[in-house]
């Protein structure tokens, strides 16, 4: 009887033993899993695709960086970016920041602030970061930490679609051109990117093109856009892009572009470009120059209004030939397409015009690098815009790189980046 009570004894004390052990343990790993130093996420985070993640801690907050490159929209992949971090790297009682990068130029970032009535069971939503162009005051910090899967030197070959439709010929409805145009797009270093562009003609219906040459130019493989440009982050919301090279719509030369965004009221921006460029065009390899170059220029305003993600602007332009005139756009922005209208008014030519534009999201929607084997994918978006004046010698305009258009440049945007958390 001693032994059967002394061993039900022994039972008892090791299940409490256990019990507690096994309790001690879950509270730990709670308090562990939610107070992480940062490593986990960024493991996380790096195995997802994201390139130039990094993570550091001071007094004030915890500070990750990334930058997206598996998801081809920016809304959707800093929303997985959120997911990560909340469930594997939100630090107690203590904001935390994400600062996104942009070929490792920093774009906008996103704060959390933890109520003084949270505890480690309450977890955070998507909806409670605040998003904005102000980096905080610990990005001096995190500029000299070690960054995590480089985006330096990694290649993508990206082909875009390039459809143009004419119509000029009363016994033909539409002119057609398409094309598919590989690019090589390569970040050299901090902000600077090498792109190489491959024209190659799949269908042609009426294009031509006078010239000396003797081949219709675009029936013929040639280049594309070849430039280099450098994007810098100034203070006080500035950016700045100085690109050179041979550009889209057969230009060569330099460019400089600038946009400020006021820190008073992020909704509101400015804009400036200047161009100094010369007409040029490829008769298969051989690319003929025109030596007189000319002056073109933009000054602008723009104004966003989140509740219907409507972007508006008004330019004062002067344009290749020399003409100046006065440009209104009205966009919407959508998660997969951007849509607006334009009106614009010059000294030459037809003297009112307008049209509009838009840009659709190309699937797949998600596609990661691996390591430094080149990544081949279809252009992020594809889109036209229509002349309805029939306008065809003023008026013209050109790109430095073929991923310039209406719905890449507002991919940052604070205000439809949250509107993507929150609809997601």
């Amino acid at each position: 009887m001693r032994d059967t009570y002394s061993d039900m004894k022994k039972d008892l004390i090791t299940k409490t033993l256990n019990r507690h052990a096994v309790l001690f343990l879950f509270c730990w790993l709670s308090v562990a899993g939610f107070c992480q130093t940062g490593e986990n996420a960024v493991d996380a985070l790096v195995k997802m695709g994201f390139e130039n993640v990094g993570c550091t801690d001071n007094e004030k907050e915890r500070v990750y960086v990334l930058q997206n490159s598996t998801y081809r929209l920016q809304g959707v992949g800093i929303g997985e970016a959120v997911d990560v971090i909340q469930r594997f790297g939100l630090p107690e009682a203590k904001p935390c920041r994400i600062i996104v990068l942009d070929n490792n130029v920093p774009q906008i970032s996103l704060s959390y602030t933890p109520l003084k009535n949270d505890s480690l069971s309450v977890n955070p939503n998507r909806g409670d970061w605040n998003v904005s162009y102000d980096l905080g005051d610990s990005w001096k910090q995190v500029k000299k930490i070690k960054k995590e899967n480089r985006s330096l030197f990694k290649v993508d070959i990206v082909v875009y679609p390039e459809l143009s439709l004419k119509n000029l010929v009363i016994t033909q409805i539409y002119q057609v051109l398409f094309n598919l145009s590989p690019a090589i797009e390569i970040s050299l270093w901090k902000g600077m990117t090498l792109t190489a562009q491959m024209v190659i003609p799949v269908y042609n219906d009426g294009f031509e093109m006078m010239s000396e040459a003797v081949h219709n130019v675009y029936d013929r493989v040639h280049p594309g856009c070849v430039s280099v440009s450098q994007t810098i982050r100034l203070p006080y919301n500035f950016w700045a892009t100085l690109s050179v090279g041979h550009f889209i719509s057969n230009r060569y030369g330099v460019d400089f572009t600038a946009k400020h965004v006021l820190k008073a009221d992020e909704r509101f921006s400015f804009e400036g470009r200047a161009g100094y460029t010369g007409a040029c065009y490829w008769d298969g390899f051989t690319c003929y120059f025109d030596s007189k170059k000319v002056w073109t220029w933009h000054l602008g305003a723009n104004f966003f209004w989140p509740r219907y993600n409507i972007q508006t602007s008004a330019k004062v332009m002067q344009h290749i030939q020399g003409e100046k005139s006065v440009r209104c756009d009205i966009i919407r922005h959508f998660r997969y397409a951007s849509i607006g209208f334009y009106a614009e008014k010059g000294n030459r030519g037809i003297r009112a015009n307008g049209g509009f534009r838009f840009q659709i999201a190309l699937p797949p929607y998600k596609y990661k690098r691996r390591g430094y084997i080149p990544r081949i994918t279809p252009a992020k978006n594809f889109g036209m815009a229509y002349n309805a004046g029939n306008e065809r010698n003023y008026y013209k305009t050109y790109r430095t790189q073929p991923s310039d258009n209406i719905m890449q440049n507002n991919s940052f945007n604070p205000y439809f980046i949250k509107s993507e958390l929150l609809n997601y």
